[in-house]
């Protein structure tokens, strides 16, 4: 499989090249431009949240401590003093950090579910229900983020199964086809969670006419 550095490097360039686009043809400010790179770059890493000693796991187990602390922040400034709201938002982002992560890397498989065009939507969706919920960002900018995620997601996997072909040997690598795939299919409990996760982002995030507003400006057949 390609290693750490390819696929954060190789989703950047995608995503950034594709921001770049967008922003040329002045469908984003370069502001969002800056956000979409960033959810593309975020998602080209997000497959291997499953991997118990990469370091894509605790690069986004702190990036969740840092959103568990601003969750408890914004709860502590409504209904806290200073000093516990400060206290709160720290202990919010050492259970994310520590406890959830070694939990989340002790029950979840490598290459498992999580390793799917079902997790990248579940990704995506994510992306879209926190950037509209918590963030509050236009409807739009929400669907478009959630879209680079699962680009940069999609990216990943792509990577994975390209480095799974041996062309000097002219063979195919055992890991061939454990990257790119709908899902686990042997795995029907973390299936239904992941189809309950994917539900409940359909129903948090923006109106669907938000969504094919954005399908619109990104596909440009779809103008002809």
């Amino acid at each position: 499989m390609a290693d750490f550095r390819t696929h954060i490097q190789v989703a950047s360039v995608a995503s950034g090249l594709l921001a770049g686009s967008l922003a040329w043809a002045q469908l984003v400010t370069l502001p969002e431009a800056g956000l979409l790179w960033l959810a593309g770059t975020l998602g080209g890493i997000l497959p291997d949240i499953d991997a118990d000693t990469s370091r894509s796991i605790r690069i986004i187990f702190r990036l969740f401590g840092i959103l568990g602390t601003m969750l408890a922040l914004l709860y502590g400034r409504q209904y806290l003093p200073l000093v516990d709201t400060l206290v709160l938002g720290a202990v919010a982002y050492v259970l994310v950090r520590y406890p959830l992560c070694w939990a989340f890397a002790r029950f979840t498989v490598h290459r498992g579910t999580l390793h799917s065009l079902l997790a990248n939507l579940v990704f995506a969706g994510g992306g879209v229900v926190i950037s509209s919920r918590l963030f509050q960002l236009p409807a739009e900018l929400a669907w478009q983020l959630g879209i680079f995620v699962f680009i940069g997601a999609m990216i990943h996997l792509l990577l994975d199964e390209l480095y799974s072909i041996d062309l000097e040997g002219r063979r195919l690598k055992k890991s061939f086809g454990t990257a790119l795939k709908i899902t686990e299919w042997r795995s029907p409990l973390a299936n239904l969670l992941l189809l309950s996760l994917l539900a409940a982002c359909w129903w948090l995030a923006p109106t669907a006419p938000s969504l094919l507003l954005v399908l619109q400006r990104l596909l440009p057949l779809s103008h002809i």
